[in-house]
């Protein structure tokens, strides 16, 4: 699916950034840093991922954003 969907996933994704999910930011993830380098990308139904830059190795992860953020993300919208 990557970044192209329904508007349901660009809903989802503009609240992500919201949060804090976009390109050049850092996050703490997992217990480690992250720069992000990418914007979210649908997968699927409640698979969303960046590709980051793990600040301690230095290697490149696609990291699955949490099912508890994304959680966030959906509250946030049924409580606008």
């Amino acid at each position: 699916m990557g970044t192209a969907g329904t508007g349901r996933e660009f809903s989802l994704l503009d609240r992500l950034k919201r949060l804090g999910f976009v390109r050049g930011k850092q996050v703490r993830l997992y217990g480690a840093e992250f720069e992000l380098l990418t914007d979210p990308m649908v997968m699927g139904k409640a698979l969303v991922f960046v590709d980051a830059l793990e600040k301690k190795s230095g290697l490149l992860r696609r990291v699955r954003i949490p099912l508890t953020m994304l959680n966030n993300a959906n509250r946030n919208q049924n409580g606008s």
